[in-house]
């Protein structure tokens, strides 16, 4: 369930402007705040999240056969 969680989140923070385009992180680093400002990074960003949502899937779907 936390990795469902977690890929959801990952999938959705490069979207969400609270969450991206205010990032203290990336406030505090600008040169960083640049980097993930391309829509390439954001894409990669939601990728994985997307990967964490298949091995979620995936790992739900072993523990039910098992």
């Amino acid at each position: 369930m936390l990795r469902l969680y977690i890929g959801l989140a990952v999938c959705y923070a490069p979207w969400w402007p609270a969450a991206w385009d205010k990032n203290p992180l990336f406030l505090e680093f600008p040169w960083l705040g640049n980097i993930a400002t391309f829509g390439a990074v954001r894409g990669l960003v939601s990728g994985l999240g997307l990967l964490n949502l298949w091995i979620a899937f995936q790992d739900a779907i072993r523990h039910r056969d098992g």
